[in-house]
């Protein structure tokens, strides 16, 4: 499956364009703040549903414009066309649109065009808190595993009602433990699931990312992601019983999947800690480039894959090692954004691959070379 020409009318920065893309490289040039990026959040937008870097989709509206449109044109497994469109009006509800067909659930939409994003925000999944790194792997699993992300959204609602029943007792001064039984059996149920399909992942994941880590860095090092959650230690419905009192006082549900996280260690030690900037940058684009090794795998077909501006502090041999990786026959359709032309173009001298290359300028797009 590939992207062949996308749409988009008062995104971002952009008030109108149309582009045609190539079926494998397609490098987006320009300086920082021209809009490169822009088009990248778009193709994301058609797989997901929403924007990678600002979640309220208003705000992705061009100012003093009434709406924003993208419509993505893709060759299916079939070599079909299918269509995808994505509608912001203001103080409206968004809607998402396969071959002219409304979805009822936006979550219905996930997983028919796998992609994978890699961009300098990845930094976060090592730096910032467990939520974020619980969204990532949830958000791989539930690509190609509907029942993943249907046991998920049932999961968070549960647990949203266990944690409303747990502060009315506080208010009320009542205590019901039936009530809270029927809760709990359906956390229990949801969650055992979700923590099994979560370790069985990471177990098929880290040769993946292991892999990729030692050709991006060259190194002897080892690196590993381990899911440290409370059911290694107990049942959940174990840890629901002993944690009963501690959840009333606190109001709300202190065990669960909802409190796991991923450990990121390279030699045994934090990534986070004791990894250099090359390190930990070379670790994040290492497990995007395991996601689409596994995305692959898992669905019979290649993601499309979108680079974003990854190449910052990179010196000239690992641009053209990254790049040289992503031409090759395990990779589909590649998106990449850069602000040198020069060494875009020079890469592309040694590499005979079919490519496009665009000069993005102020949210205008002008094909510069093939």
């Amino acid at each position: 499956m590939y992207l062949t020409r996308l749409n988009l009318d008062n995104f971002k920065n952009y008030k109108e364009a149309g582009l045609q893309f190539s079926d494998k490289i397609n490098c987006l040039v320009g300086d920082n703040g021209a809009g490169k990026t822009n088009v990248l959040d778009a193709i994301y937008y058609l797989s997901f549903c929403k924007s990678y870097f600002n979640p309220i989709d208003s705000q992705n509206i061009l100012h003093q414009s009434d709406y924003f449109a993208i419509h993505g044109f893709y060759q299916n497994q079939q070599n079909l066309e299918d269509k995808v469109s994505c509608i912001q009006k203001r103080n409206k509800k968004k809607q998402f649109r396969f071959n002219k067909k409304d979805y009822d659930r936006l979550a219905d939409h996930i997983g028919k065009i796998p992609l994978v994003m890699i961009s300098p925000y990845d930094r976060d999944l090592i730096n910032d808190g467990s939520e974020l790194r619980r969204k990532y792997i949830d958000g791989v699993i539930s690509q190609f595993d509907k029942f993943y992300l249907s046991d998920l959204l049932d999961y968070n609602r549960v647990l949203q009602q266990r944690n409303i029943l747990l502060k009315h007792f506080s208010e009320s001064g009542h205590f019901d433990a039936l009530s809270l039984s029927i809760w709990d059996e359906k956390l229990v149920e949801l969650g055992e699931n979700l923590y099994a399909k979560r370790k069985a992942f990471l177990q098929d994941f880290n040769p993946l990312f292991d892999e990729y880590y030692r050709y991006l860095s060259r190194g002897s090092e080892t690196v590993l992601i381990r899911y440290s959650s409370q059911l290694d230690k107990a049942p959940l419905a174990d840890l629901l019983r002993s944690s009963l009192q501690k959840d009333r006082m606190l109001r709300y549900t202190s065990s669960g999947i909802h409190k796991d996280d991923l450990l990121m260690t390279i030699d045994g030690f934090p990534v986070k800690k004791f990894g250099s900037q090359g390190q930990q940058k070379s670790f994040v684009i290492a497990i995007k480039l395991a996601q689409f090794e596994y995305t692959r795998l898992k669905m019979g077909f290649k993601p499309i894959l979108l680079l974003d501006d990854i190449f910052d502090k990179l010196d000239d041999k690992r641009v053209s090692q990254i790049v040289e990786l992503v031409s090759t026959e395990n990779f589909g359709q590649v998106f990449i954004t850069d602000t040198q032309a020069q060494r875009i173009q020079s890469i592309f001298d040694k590499i005979d691959i079919s490519h496009k290359i665009f000069s993005v300028n102020h949210g205008q797009v002008t094909v510069n070379g093939q």
